[in-house]
């Protein structure tokens, strides 16, 4: 449905948009990147959204330069920029000569995604939240690998134990949903956490669509589970504002963020709260959730693999004491683990890419960038390119046993942008690791799943597999 919505789109915006399109400069009279507009108004945003990512990126790479092309996406002029010399560029120049850029759709389904007129202001104030004594500080961390624990193993209990085939993606999202909702909002009704799963999976699924609100599209079912999401979290509020007038302490991010400050000093509104809890649980389910299940997909054909993770695991389940948790120490010792995972999010991203907004003209590789322009730069520029990485397409987590140098593995982009909240990506995904592996053997029952190659790899009809319950 959606390729003739936006094919609805192009015809009956055409002729309007030749006219605007052709009105404005882009630009001509500067030296600008080589490439293309595509379609006026619609420009090649059609295959950037519905094509694969990969083949979109490296084509242009390929036909016009390795290092910087030009394109029209989203309704604005846009530049690629490629490679590590593509990321450091803009990490360097973050708050200089570059801010951030949110498509619509993320800036209709998040406020805090809209523009402020000053980035720096906006990302002090989500790395303020991150720090807070109740989120990712180390001392959190310690407290949050215990509760993963048991949340993990209680998922394994109730959805796998018994189960001759399960379909992985839902699962994932159940328990990544689950995890997030439970230590940011407190949230522990189980009937709750699965309507939120489904909502919070419609929203990820539209932050990179067509933004037109219309039942029945990707964007639709986006906008209905926000408001669902939003309903639920301001009941959650209500609740907690009872406790904390009667002398409870914070214990999760969203009661702390009901009772503390911005970095400027202004209390938060019930809305802005609730949004920004909403952004950092998608954030923390999203790109976790889509790892791991191609995880399962690659451990399940590489079986060598999957027999060093489940060495290197029980090893240390042998360590542990019945009815002990696993600690920070016991993440530090999964390395090998966390190389397969590292691969795996080469191979498939969970997020092809970043934009950008130029704040003025600047010049990258011998062409002027306007101001205004947007700038995106995306792994698919690396992790695909066989000069960085050799035989790119073969699945060898042995790549990350050396020092990997900077710029090239970029699973949570770096600089001063790099996501805050790696560490309890990482975290709740070794946890998961450890007990699939140490539960389970698997086989693939829908050998090829079909995957959306856009900016988020969905398996569009899931990753189904046959179990084996393992020796413990």
């Amino acid at each position: 449905m959606e390729p003739l919505l936006f094919s609805i789109c192009v015809i009956v915006f055409t002729l309007v948009s030749l006219f605007v399109y052709n009105a404005k400069s882009h630009g001509k009279s500067k030296n600008l990147p080589p490439g293309s507009f595509g379609w006026p108004f619609i420009g090649e945003t059609y295959e950037f959204i519905f094509s694969n990512h990969d083949k979109f990126i490296s084509g242009r790479m390929q036909n016009y330069s390795s290092k910087i092309f030009k394109t029209h996406l989203y309704g604005q002029p846009t530049v690629v920029l490629c490679g590590p010399s593509g990321h450091k560029f803009i990490a360097a120049n973050e708050g200089k000569l570059m801010t951030a850029w949110r498509p619509t759709a993320t800036r209709k389904l998040f406020q805090s995604a809209m523009p402020t007129g000053d980035s720096i202001v906006s990302r002090q104030s989500e790395i303020h939240l991150v720090r807070a004594p109740v989120f990712i500080t180390q001392e959190a961390l310690v407290a949050y690998a215990s509760v993963m624990d048991g949340v993990t193993k209680h998922h394994f209990e109730t959805h796998w134990f018994g189960k001759s085939q399960v379909e992985v993606f839902s699962l994932l999202e159940l328990l990544t949903v689950g995890i997030a909702t439970r230590l940011f909002m407190g949230l522990q009704d189980l009937d709750c956490v699965a309507k939120m799963a489904k909502w919070f999976g419609h929203i990820a699924q539209g932050l990179h669509v067509l933004p037109y609100e219309i039942p029945g599209t990707t964007f639709g079912r986006a906008m209905k589970g926000k408001r669902a999401v939003m309903n639920e979290i301001m009941k959650l509020m209500n609740e907690k504002r009872e406790r904390l007038a009667k002398g409870e302490m914070p214990t999760d991010i969203l009661s702390y963020m009901m009772v503390s400050a911005d970095p400027s000093g202004k209390i938060r509104s019930d809305e802005e709260v609730a949004d920004k809890v909403m952004g950092l649980t998608t954030a923390a389910f999203n790109s976790p959730c889509i790892a791991l299940t191609f995880a399962m997909k690659y451990l399940a054909e590489n079986p060598q693999v999957y027999q060093r993770i489940r060495d290197e695991q029980m090893e240390i389940a042998a360590s542990k004491e019945p009815g002990d948790t696993l600690s920070l120490n016991d993440i530090q010792r999964m390395k090998y683990s966390w190389n397969v995972l590292l691969e795996v999010m080469r191979v498939i991203p969970p997020l092809q890419g970043t934009f950008r907004e130029a704040m003025s003209d600047f010049t990258y590789d011998g062409y002027t960038v306007p101001k205004g322009w947007k700038v995106y730069w995306t792994v698919s520029s690396i992790n695909k390119d066989p000069k960085i990485f050799t035989e790119p397409d073969k699945f060898d987590p042995t790549r990350f046993e050396g020092e990997i140098p900077p710029f090239l593995n970029m699973p949570f982009g770096g600089g001063p942008r790099i996501c805050p909240g790696k560490d309890f990506a990482k975290l709740q995904m070794l946890i998961y690791l450890h007990y699939v592996v140490t539960f389970f053997k698997w086989q693939l029952i829908n050998l090829n799943p079909k995957v959306l190659a856009a900016m988020n790899a969905l398996p569009l009809d899931g990753v189904w597999v046959r179990l084996q319950r393992c020796a413990q």
